[in-house]
């Protein structure tokens, strides 16, 4: 049988409902009572999930593997097994109220791929490998995506052991509880490149849903430009203290934030500007503010449009700042992402294959596979979610929807695989 009758034949054994199940199945780890999930990463619910994923591969006599910042990888052999795998997964760890689909649907695709093809009676040339990532939503640890950037080489182990969590938990120490609780062998970072990576998951924005198409080809990933600024001004009686004689830091926050939304607005609403976090310091309801530290988020495809907004914002907030000190610092910039055009051209041919009509579309998010596009070609699947709503309880997607990006996905595995 030849690559695409086979990647092909291998697709139509994806079950719809087995896939559902798995999903409720892992859900149940972390659920919450609105129907999402707190599954944060290096949790007692983050290591269950793990553990189900390692009963589910042992069930089926596939390896299991784990590297030292707890990567969980889950291997179908290959008919010449020295060849670099192909890897697919996301993560299984969760926003504190997040959704039962972000991130573990990419990792239960990936395992059902693994189910198909063994239905199917399919061993491709190359290995397949079943990855979850540690750590990527970063609500726990930050920052995040730390286990695919330290198996790609981005961040060494030691630079992320010793991060700490708001509560005071060492980033070692749960670690270590996680790797002994999961229990799968351990495998050397390094000791595996990947050929390719593929990473499904759904869009989180609304973007396919309101086109009523079921497949979208990422074509790569907006850069990330995260800042802190800290506007300091002066605390002072709010009952006593005239208007024009105070230095009030939090009317000076309101006023530089106005000005850089209205800076960062454009004709084709591409550039998206965020400030995520605000604290007002004293806090105090009859005191007026003396400090405010605020987060930007600034994200666009263009690197060069991203740094350029970078520099203006340093501008309009000292001109905005009035009788304040403001001052803005880099807390993060990771560059945007180009996936590799062999990639994005197999997941076409898949789609099409298949008779699914698709998108080209950017992501608006950071995923694991922008890092291990720095170390072998790497692409994304998107599947539509409900409104476009991801990062809440309320998140959801049709199992017909995910399904159907795990028929593409497992086509797309076979067609690399026998590459």
């Amino acid at each position: 049988m030849d690559a695409t009758n086979s990647s092909s034949s291998a697709a139509g054994f994806v079950s719809e409902d087995r896939l559902w199940k798995f999903l409720m199945d892992v859900a149940a780890y972390g659920a919450t009572k609105n129907g999402g999930v707190n599954r944060q990463a290096l949790s007692v619910e983050d290591t269950a999930a793990k553990q189900h994923v390692v009963s589910w591969a042992d069930e089926r006599n596939f390896q299991t593997f784990q590297d030292p910042i707890g990567n969980l990888f889950v291997r179908s052999e290959g008919t010449e097994p020295d060849l670099r795998p192909i890897m697919t997964g996301s993560h299984l760890d969760s926003q504190p109220t997040g959704g039962r689909f972000d991130g573990a649907y990419g990792v239960l695709a990936g395992l059902e791929a693994l189910d198909a093809l063994n239905d199917a009676g399919i061993q491709t040339r190359r290995p397949i490998e079943v990855v979850a990532w540690t750590n990527e939503e970063g609500s726990r640890f930050s920052p995040g995506a730390i286990g695919s950037a330290v198996f790609a080489g981005h961040n060494t182990l030691a630079s992320v052991l010793d991060v700490v969590d708001r509560e005071g938990t060492v980033f070692r120490d749960v670690l270590a509880e996680t790797i002994t609780g999961t229990g799968a062998p351990l495998r050397a970072l390094g000791s595996v490149v990947p050929h390719a990576y593929i990473e499904n998951h759904i869009e989180q924005g609304p973007v396919l849903e309101g086109k009523d198409l079921q497949i979208g080809v990422v074509s790569g990933i907006q850069g990330i430009c995260h800042l802190d600024v800290v506007v300091l001004g002066e605390e002072a009686h709010a009952g006593t203290t005239p208007r024009r004689s105070r230095k009030d830091a939090l009317s000076a926050a309101v006023g530089i934030i106005a000005a850089l939304e209205e800076l960062t607005t454009d004709d084709g609403d591409t550039i998206r500007f965020t400030v995520g976090r605000c604290e007002v310091s004293p806090g105090s309801p009859n005191t007026v503010p003396g400090r405010v530290h605020f987060t930007i988020d600034l994200r666009h495809p263009d690197s060069e449009i991203i740094q350029s907004m970078r520099s203006r914002i340093d501008e309009v907030a000292a001109a905005k700042a009035g009788a304040c000190i403001v001052a803005v610092s880099d807390n993060l910039y990771v560059p945007p992402t180009t996936f590799e055009p062999s990639v994005i051209a197999a997941i076409r041919d898949s789609a099409k294959n298949l008779g699914y009509e698709y998108l080209d579309m950017p992501s608006g998010a950071g995923h694991d596979a922008m890092h291990l596009n720095a170390i072998c070609g790497a692409g994304m699947i998107f599947v539509p979610c409900l409104g476009g709503v991801s990062h809440n309880e309320a998140e959801s997607a049709t199992p017909a929807d995910l399904a159907a990006g795990a028929r593409v996905l497992t086509d797309t595995l076979v067609r690399l695989a026998n590459s």
